[in-house]
Order: C-alpha cells, then sequence, then structure tokens
C-alpha cells in the first residue's frame, strides 16, 4: 500500500492545525465536568457552536451546516487530527454523529429545520431509544409500542442501557406501531420530547464510574408524542435503524486507531520510566513482546481502515468496518489487561492515569481502564455480532 496526501490535502491539514491550535478553549474553561454522553456544559456548548460556525463541525457537509464542502480524503485527515490530539466536536456524539444525520436523510423540511440545526448549534441533546430489556442486539424484537390516536401517538414501553437519557432534550425512539406485523416491519420511529409526561429516567450505576452514571432504563407510560413528530415513513423505521448505525461506524476507525496507539505511547512511557515502588515492567520480556504484538495490530488496524476507506470513496462495499471495529475494541481490551496485570497492585494507582483528555473529569487507573474497555465491545455492535457479519458477509460460511 502506498499512501500519501496531494497539496491540497496537506494545506487543509495545515489550516485545521493552525485553527485548533488558536482555538481550542484552554483547560481552566473547561471546569465543568461532562456528566453524560447527552450533558453540553456551557463551555462545550460554545465550542461545538464555534466549530459549526467556522466550517470545522461538519466539513464533508456544505457551510449553512457546519462545513466547508471538504473532500472525502480531507475528511479522513480531519478525524486524524481531532483523534490525535483527543479532541471531540462534542459532548453529544450521538446527537450529532447518528440523530442529526437520520434526521437529515429521513426527515421532512419542518424537522430539519426545527432539529437538525438546533442539535448542530449544541442547543439541545439526544438519547437514542434503541435498546430493550428482550431486545438488546435483536432490535427487531423491541416491543415499546406506539399507538396512534387521531393526531398523536401513545407510548408505553422501556428502553434500557439509553446513554444520556436523564440529560437529553429529546429522544429518537424506535416503537412498535404494527404489532401485528413481522417483527422486521411494523417499527416507527418518533422524536419524543423528554421533558413529556409520562416519562421515568433511572440512571444505572456503573462499576468502573465514582461520579455519574451514563446508561439509563427509560420507562413510557401514556406519553403522547404530536403525530408530526413521525420520523420518516410509518411502519419503515427499520430501514432507518440500519441507516443510524452506519452513520455510527462511519469514520469510528479513525478514532480508534488513533487513540490505541495514543494509548500504546502511555503503556511506553509507564514501562520506560515507572513512578517510585511500581514494578519495573519495561525490563520484563513478556512485557515487550506485548508492547511489539500491540503495535503491529494496531498498524493492522489502521491499514486495514485505509483500505477500507478506499473502497467506500469508490462506492464499493467495505466490510473491513466490521472487522475494524472486532479488532479495535478487543485489542485495546487486551493491551488494559495485560498492563493492569504487570503492575499488580500499582494498576490501581491513579497516579499512573492515562492523561487526561479533552473534557474529561477524573484520573482514572488502568485497571479502571480495562473494565471500560468491555463496553466498547458492546456498543456499536457486540463482537458476537460483528464475528457472525465476518463469518457470513467476508468469509461467506453458511448461517447456523
Amino acid at each position: 500500500m502506498q499512501l500519501h496526501y496531494d497539496e491540497e490535502t496537506e494545506a487543509f491539514r495545515s489550516e485545521l492545525r493552525g485553527w485548533l491550535g488558536s482555538n481550542l478553549p484552554p483547560m481552566e474553561d473547561r471546569s465543568e465536568p461532562v456528566l453524560s454522553s447527552a450533558y453540553i456544559p456551557e463551555w462545550a456548548r460554545s465550542w461545538q457552536r464555534l466549530l459549526f460556525d467556522n466550517g470545522w463541525l461538519v466539513p464533508g457537509w456544505p457551510p449553512e451546516l457546519g462545513g466547508r464542502n471538504a473532500s472525502a480524503l480531507q475528511q479522513m485527515v480531519y478525524f486524524e487530527e481531532l483523534a490525535r490530539l483527543e479532541v471531540p466536536r462534542t459532548t453529544n456524539p450521538q446527537g450529532l454523529s447518528i440523530v442529526t444525520p437520520s434526521i437529515l436523510d429521513w426527515g421532512n423540511p419542518a424537522q430539519k429545520e426545527r432539529f437538525a440545526l438546533a442539535t448542530l448549534k449544541a442547543e439541545i441533546s439526544w438519547c437514542i431509544g434503541m435498546s430493550e430489556p428482550g431486545a438488546g442486539s435483536d432490535l427487531a424484537g423491541l416491543r415499546t409500542r406506539a399507538d396512534l390516536q387521531g393526531d398523536r401517538f401513545v407510548v408505553n414501553g422501556q428502553k434500557v442501557w439509553t446513554s444520556g437519557a436523564h440529560h437529553a432534550d429529546w429522544c429518537l425512539c424506535f416503537v412498535r406501531t404494527d404489532p401485528e406485523a413481522p417483527k422486521h416491519q411494523g417499527i416507527s420511529v418518533l422524536i419524543v420530547d423528554m421533558r413529556s409526561e409520562g416519562i421515568e429516567t433511572r440512571p444505572l450505576p456503573e462499576l468502573t464510574d465514582r461520579f455519574h452514571a451514563d446508561f439509563n432504563e427509560v420507562f413510557f407510560t401514556d406519553v403522547e408524542v404530536p403525530a408530526e413528530n413521525l420520523l420518516g415513513e410509518l411502519n419503515r423505521g427499520w430501514s432507518i435503524a440500519g441507516g443510524s448505525l452506519a452513520h455510527e461506524r462511519g469514520m469510528l476507525w479513525i478514532r480508534e486507531a488513533a487513540g490505541i496507539e495514543t494509548l500504546l505511547d502511555r503503556v511506553v512511557a509507564v514501562a520506560a520510566h515507572p513512578p517510585e515502588g511500581v514494578p519495573e515492567i519495561g525490563k520484563d520480556p513478556l512485557v515487550a513482546d506485548m508492547i511489539a504484538d500491540a503495535y503491529v495490530r494496531a498498524q493492522a488496524l489502521k491499514l486495514l481502515g485505509y483500505r477500507g476507506f478506499s473502497k467506500s470513496v469508490k462506492g464499493l462495499e467495505a466490510p473491513e468496518h466490521s472487522v475494524l471495529k472486532l479488532m479495535g475494541s478487543e485489542l485495546r481490551r487486551r493491551i488494559t489487561r495485560d498492563v493492569a496485570e504487570a503492575l499488580g497492585p500499582a494498576g490501581t494507582d491513579v497516579s499512573l492515569h492515562l492523561a487526561p483528555s479533552f473534557g474529561s473529569r477524573e484520573e482514572d487507573a488502568w485497571i479502571v481502564h480495562y473494565l471500560q474497555s468491555f463496553a466498547g465491545t458492546i456498543a456499536g455492535g457486540t463482537s458476537e455480532i460483528q464475528r457472525n457479519i465476518i463469518a457470513e458477509r467476508v468469509l461467506g460460511l453458511p448461517r447456523r
């Protein structure tokens, strides 16, 4: 593979680096913590609006949507640079990366005007109501029901693992509107005001988080939703679900590959210069082998991502994305596990934390990052589902 960038793309990179260097909010201005993935502190609202106003929020989109009509290659460079600096565009990622593209793809003009622009400008935040107690990975098994009664839907049911629901203004909610239809049919998508009467959110405590919860159970009891808040066609929500997940995975590999490279840099730093009283893991040949193996895997991850990106630009199917999702999440778990084990009791010491990133709240020990890594093997499609996709769609193996 010969990977290089033309002069125009490198000029784009240089302009982006210069702008970020001059406009990143200083650390002291980021004092208010990010309490969930739907919580937008005031400094984060200002930051996202600054990106929008200057065409750096979604560069591939037109200026009126916070972009600058950047080429596909320029967009890849953009995500590379943000990942390298560990700079998020927003503290409500599902609103920006999943909900807004879904509304732009499927919404009517009024919905685009009311919801898409407000989300891009960080005026409102979102959660996504997909998973249910009996329908996690199998979205088609959802049972939350919405009955059309005159000019409004009445919603009853339960969602779970709903990130940021207790802070979100709105929910992109997947509901069953025709219980007699086959399970992949009869599903619709509603835009639900989270302040509606009849909605109860119950944050779920998390083992690794000492200060806040992100996941929630959400209960809907006779919640009234205006019929005008139906996204797309009635009973055609399954196609929107597929599109929403595709939006989520679009450039995920770039962030994951860059994040793993940064993680490895920190592993090397701890191994080379351990604090006093910490095992000198840099002298352990097993640790050296682990670092070398992880480095090779990280490079393979990045190169496979470039290959998939090249196919996508040419309009070809890119099954690499499922491989990348599986490889990246499993590799992160392996690295954090091996370092925590090598450090022993010191792996619980917050003085060995990973350097705080943009908008982070606290310092976490290596063992905490290992425990958190399991989320990456579940969110966006579990490792088991990715293996099935790879087996069936890439290797052509029969379904069992």
